[in-house]
């Protein structure tokens, strides 16, 4: 029998002419292509100038729990299937955790076919350090838990790539200046690879002052690591600090052991400067 394999391919983020030779072979040679919306893939096909021999199936977040066993009972009796999202790479904030999951867990062999990153590209031309970077996806939409999760994140001193919807960047952005700080850098990358793309860097106060007008497009935030911290002993920095983390929605009890650890001194320090006469 034919060995099965699930191939996870990447699809252009913008123009159709960044596709690679392969997706074209891949797709036409396909038993089964899955995809995020099967409308966008029958637009993509018809941009490679690709028929489609196999089976097309619609497979998005909310039908991956119906419809993934039944793709891994097709690789388990040899097909080749296909996995393509609207843009990007399967599994990277798309669906395909869990079709992959499966696939590993019954050894069924999956492979990758590179292609174009929203996460690489917006790295590449934000003028900002790319040797370590840490990807975060979609913040919660909610915006007391997206400021608790910023809060958790502000010290991390890699560069940070996020995803965003163009209806909440504004508040992500104000988000971001109130618990990084306004003059951290950052840049807001809109309709990569697209005709109207556009890099806007700068500080995040100014980025969210920008963003106030309204953005359109697929949108990648690229924002700078926290600098290296030294120790601080000042009790109005040490209250300021803690006033920064419950304005970011972290209650006081967590806010005062959290700046303790950052700023390298007892928890009893941290304590004081907040509750001083």
């Amino acid at each position: 029998m034919t060995e099965g394999v699930l191939v996870l391919a990447g699809t252009p983020i913008g123009r159709p002419d960044d596709a690679s030779p392969r997706l074209a072979q891949e797709l036409a040679a396909a038993d089964l292509v899955a995809a995020e919306d099967t409308r966008r893939l029958r637009r993509l096909v018809d941009d490679l100038g690709v028929t489609l021999s196999g089976r097309v199936q619609s497979y998005f977040e909310g039908n991956e729990h119906l419809r993934t066993e039944a793709i891994v009972t097709a690789l388990e009796s040899g097909q080749r299937v296909v996995l393509v999202t609207d843009a990007g790479m399967p599994s990277v904030s798309d669906p395909g955790f869990r079709l992959v999951s499966a696939a590993v867990a019954r050894g069924v062999r999956v492979t990758c076919l590179p292609g174009p990153s929203a996460v690489l590209a917006a790295l590449a031309v934000s003028g900002l350090p790319v040797d370590r970077f840490c990807f975060e996806g979609f913040l919660p939409r909610k915006g007391g838990e997206r400021r608790r999760r910023l809060a958790e994140l502000a010290e991390e001193p890699r560069t940070l790539v996020l995803f965003e919807a163009p209806h909440r960047t504004a508040a992500t952005l104000h988000d971001l200046a109130a618990t990084f700080g306004a003059d951290r850098a950052g840049a807001v990358c809109r309709e990569l690879t697209k005709t109207h793309e556009e890099v806007r860097r700068g500080p995040l106060g100014e980025l969210a002052t920008w963003a106030d007008a309204g953005v359109r497009g697929e949108v990648t935030v690229v924002v700078a690591g926290a600098p290296p911290v030294e120790a601080v002993t000042d009790p109005e920095t040490l209250a300021a600090l803690v006033a920064r983390e419950e304005a970011a929605g972290v209650p006081r009890k967590q806010a005062i052991p959290e700046v303790a650890r950052r700023a390298g001194v007892p928890k009893r320090v941290v304590y004081d400067a907040v509750h001083k006469p």
